[in-house]
């Protein structure tokens, strides 16, 4: 049975694997069309295919470059005619390690990417149609920016900005455009492989769901925060974490 079509489209940064693709796929059988984003040529060549001819186009770069972030506005407006929602997933998580060794031009680097960049596809694409056509954002944190983070310092630091970022562009940019934020725990993608390989059953043990998250869960999540049933949320952080939140009480 063929999806219907329903006339929106969205812009996903860091799209062409993992969380961003798990929104893009999520949209995309609601029946929006959409415009992702990656590095990889191929990768992002491959992910347009699979998600459709005519349902997607890619456009490569990387996400803190500026003149990337007015290209993928510009090709959105152009293929689309309109871009009804932003999901900044782009990021970067180069390094692993204690906060106080943290080389200070890694961490320039990981907000660069993290933050500045979400915050540069939102002034697109406020600028290109939201600004008098309305829609939503969606910026995806962590957990790890809304409670210590060992090891993964920098990256905490850069989604607990993401998470202030999303209620800053919340209340500048009401009544016409929502901004809200998901902040997941461990979802199973190449990029948090190395906080769960070889040890998974470990890892899961803290979770009272049972299982780490999968880009799906993160999909759903963002077609409820683009969709109507959300039109009266905004400048929130909804947390993704199969409970593991739960386990932070006083035993």
């Amino acid at each position: 049975m063929a999806v219907q079509e329903s006339g929106k489209v969205a812009l996903i940064t860091g799209a062409s694997r993992g969380i961003g693709y798990g929104v893009a796929e999520a949209l995309v059988a609601r029946g929006d069309r959409v415009c992702i984003t990656g590095r990889g040529e191929d990768a992002l060549r491959e992910a347009v295919g699979r998600l459709g001819s005519g349902r997607a186009i890619g456009v490569v770069g990387k996400a803190h470059d500026e003149a990337h972030q007015a290209e993928a506005v510009e090709r959105t407006m152009e293929v689309f005619g309109r871009v009804d929602f932003l999901v900044n997933n782009a990021g970067t998580n180069p390094v692993f390690g204690p906060i106080a060794e943290l080389d200070l031009n890694v961490a320039r680097k990981v907000f660069e990417t993290n933050v500045i960049s979400a915050l540069g596809f939102a002034q697109q694409t406020w600028k290109a149609w939201q600004k008098e056509n309305g829609g939503a954002i969606v910026n995806i944190a962590s957990v790890a920016g809304i409670s210590a983070s060992p090891f993964v310092g920098a990256y905490g630091m850069s989604k607990a900005a993401m998470v202030n970022l999303t209620l800053q562009l919340a209340h500048e940019f009401a009544p016409v455009v929502r901004v809200n934020a998901i902040a997941p725990a461990v979802v199973k993608t190449k990029f948090a492989r190395a906080l769960y390989e070889g040890r998974e059953a470990e890892v899961v043990a803290a979770y009272p769901l049972g299982r780490l998250g999968v880009p799906e869960d993160v999909g759903g999540a963002a077609a409820f925060l683009t969709s109507s049933q959300s039109d009266w949320i905004t400048g929130q952080t909804l947390v993704v974490d199969g409970g593991i939140f739960l386990n932070a009480g006083v035993n």
